[in-house]
């Protein structure tokens, strides 16, 4: 399908579209759904472009983008400092429920017996 509009015109439409089919509280159609993140894929592997305005923008574009170029780069565009500081507050989280004591699990005492 041609378009008239710039590539990174067309790419955060297509963006703004993925987002709302992502945020849809109606079932999607899989086969529009794939459409899209195709497209859209397709034109974020097109390195002569800066996405850069695009993927702090767009959550679903930073998704695919980090996908296409996971090989290279890992996840990059991930908040990584966000990520450690919850891995260390969930680490700390368990640790202080370890250390707490258990519930006392041990039954009534029964009834003395007649």
């Amino acid at each position: 399908m041609k378009t008239l509009q710039a590539p990174t015109r067309t790419a955060a439409i297509l963006a703004q579209l993925l987002e709302r089919l992502d945020a849809s509280r109606q079932a999607v159609d899989a086969h529009q759904y794939r459409t899209v993140a195709a497209r859209l894929s397709a034109m974020l592997a097109n390195t002569d472009i800066d996405w850069q305005p695009l993927l702090e923008q767009s959550p679903a574009a930073t998704a695919l983008y980090e996908n296409l170029h996971y090989g290279d780069a890992g996840l990059c565009r991930s908040p990584l400092d966000a990520a450690m500081r919850a891995e260390m507050a969930a680490c700390d989280a368990i640790a202080a429920a370890r250390a707490k004591p258990a519930p006392d699990t041990a039954a009534p005492d029964a009834a003395p017996a007649a």
